[in-house]
């Protein structure tokens, strides 16, 4: 009898789901703003963006985080709400909207960097860097081949 496969797909899914909850918690009042609660990896994912694409539009976040409109949206909302970006239409063409960080999305940045530097030593620790370019170039064959 040939043995089963991995169940990749519902691994892959339940790590994401670990994943999100894990920077969910550690996403600290340091980084959330006014208000005080914390944020999720899309927040945290467009925090990284305008670090380091500052300006960029929403349209430009949207596809950076592979989010839909609608949802990014809703998410830029909050995010606004809670002092962490501010909106500004294009003077050269008013439907365009770029966004920037503010003061506090900014010290946000730092937060959330070193949330992820310790969420990376958790998960690779006791793997060594060929296993781990193994996982690494398992998740972009993923990514490309369900695009």
């Amino acid at each position: 009898m040939t043995p089963r496969p991995p169940r990749l797909v519902f691994l892959t899914t339940a790590a994401e789901r670990q994943l999100r909850r894990w920077i969910a918690r550690r996403g600290g009042a340091n980084a959330a703003g006014k208000g005080g609660q914390g944020f999720g990896a899309p927040a945290a994912g467009v925090l990284l963006h305008l670090a380091d694409h500052p300006g960029a539009t929403v349209g430009e976040v949207t596809t950076a985080l592979q989010a839909s409109p609608a949802g990014a949206s809703g998410l830029l909302a909050r995010m606004e709400r809670a002092d962490l970006v501010r909106r500004r239409t294009d003077p050269d063409d008013r439907r365009t909207v770029h966004l920037d960080l503010t003061p506090t999305g900014i010290a946000a940045v730092h937060d959330v960097r070193m949330t992820l530097a310790e969420l990376n030593d958790h998960l690779t620790d006791g793997f060594t860097p060929d296993e781990l370019a193994t996982v690494a170039r398992w998740l972009e064959h993923v990514t490309r081949t369900l695009s």
